[in-house]
């Protein structure tokens, strides 16, 4: 193994260790390959029609997705992510903007 290499994978390695430490955030944002869109969708209480019109998905998307014949890509997995964390706040958010949008 070259010494760059090396320096390369100590350098990940001890940013892997502060960040588990919480001594610095990560790097970059981990999105995960895959997501469980019906168990974010159920901690929500919505029906798949209303996640879907709630959150600006397609309901064949929630279907599709939830039934695994496809799976969210990248930013929309990302999205789920938040939504995951955060339904409330992510739901005012949109209120908000389509509110904005009706008054310009």
């Amino acid at each position: 193994m070259s010494k760059k290499a090396f320096d390369k994978i100590a350098a990940g390695l001890t940013e892997a260790i502060a960040v588990t430490r919480g001594e610095s955030k990560p790097a970059k944002l981990h999105i995960p390959a895959e997501i469980d869109v019906r168990a974010v969708r159920k901690k929500t209480g919505l029906s798949q029609a209303d996640f879907a019109a709630t959150y600006g998905f397609t309901l064949s998307q929630i279907c599709d997705w939830e039934q695994r014949r496809f799976r969210p890509l990248g930013a929309m997995r990302a999205y789920l992510m938040v939504i995951d964390s955060h339904p409330a706040e992510i739901l005012d958010m949109l209120r908000e903007q389509a509110r904005r949008q009706r008054a310009a």
